[in-house]
């Protein structure tokens, strides 16, 4: 048994060593500090390796570059301040004031029919009645495998306003493109995209054509407030704080959860979490969308594709997406 231990030991830092390896080639190519830290704990794991000790000291002692190399990984501090490309270079703040809200830097872009190049830059102060809040929808995007997808949320206001969408996504430099390899390592700053719905959600639909589904949830007003004015306060935390985006535990899925959390208990970890793409089934199950009809049905009356694609660049935008869509409150 000890044999079989010690085996499934050194395999995980076989694993964390290629780890450690890796971060150091992409986040610190340039860092002779992280160098220095990888050479120190290859050479201390060696040393240790010639001591005439047992298996299983000489084991852990091979973990010595990952430890080494994670000190310094967690020392690289994100940053506002690079040549950000144009649809995350300002970042959105937001103002309460009892149930007024206001929100600076609201996304509004126009993009060129067929490409996602940028027609019309317009970055825009919003203000919406907190007491007029009905509750909240969410987006799934599908751009490739149907195990992953893109989440969005949007906070309906019903008649009295347009919804506010908000996009959890990397912040990318001049020159940068997302790479879910790169998503791992400390390559993008975390950024929240809060815009108008005929832009982060019409420039999915309509410029990229993924399949987009929109589902109603069960949230009551109350709670909806309170994973808003969660996201709010982060949302404004990051101006003084930037973040890391990271693709396993900070990213568009993994931070809804953690909002959620903060404001609501009873939400067990899934697995549908991290392969989000089936996380609309895990909230069949659980009851936060319209459990009414049968789940496939409600996954195929949710896509919007059709109707967003016939809505493009209306002002109505936000409504005709919504019509026939099952909801549950």
């Amino acid at each position: 048994m000890t044999a079989v231990l010690i085996g499934i030991a050194g395999l995980l830092l076989l694993g964390a060593n290629v780890w450690a390896l890796a971060a150091v080639w992409i986040d610190g190519r340039g860092d002779f500090v992280a160098w220095l830290a990888l050479v120190i704990g290859g050479v201390g794991a060696a040393w240790i390796a010639r001591l005439p000790h047992g298996l299983a000291p000489k084991v852990a002692a091979g973990g010595l570059p990952f430890f080494f190399v994670l000190a310094w990984w967690l020392s690289l501090e994100a940053s506002n301040d690079r040549e950000w490309l144009t649809d995350v270079d300002r970042l959105p703040q937001a103002e309460i004031d009892g149930n007024r809200l206001v929100v600076r830097n609201v996304r509004n872009f126009s993009y060129v029919p067929g490409s996602e190049e940028i027609a019309e830059e317009r970055w825009e102060t919003r203000t919406w009645d907190l007491s007029k809040l009905e509750g909240v929808d969410l987006y799934m995007s599908y751009w490739g495998s149907p195990m992953i997808a893109h989440t969005i949320a949007s906070w309906d206001f019903g008649d009295d306003a347009p919804p506010l969408a908000i996009s959890i996504e990397t912040r990318k430099e001049v020159g940068e493109a997302y790479s879910a390899v790169l998503g791992f390592f400390r390559q993008f700053e975390l950024y929240y995209v809060v815009a108008d719905e005929r832009d982060v959600v019409g420039v999915r639909t309509n410029h990229r054509g993924e399949t987009v589904r929109l589902y109603r949830t069960t949230a009551k007003p109350e709670l909806a407030k309170a994973i808003l004015l969660d996201y709010l306060a982060e949302i404004n935390a990051l101006h003084e704080e930037p973040v890391w985006y990271n693709a396993a535990t900070h990213n568009c899925t993994t931070t809804i959860r953690h909002h959620v959390r903060h404001v609501a208990r009873g939400h067990p970890f899934d697995y549908r979490i991290l392969v989000n793409g089936r996380l609309d089934e895990l909230g069949y199950e659980r009851g936060n969308v319209d459990t009414r009809i049968p789940f496939e049905t409600l996954r195929e009356k949710s896509d919007i594709g059709e109707r967003a694609r016939a809505a493009a660049g209306r002002p109505d935008f936000s409504e005709r997406i919504r019509e026939g869509l099952p909801n549950p409150r």
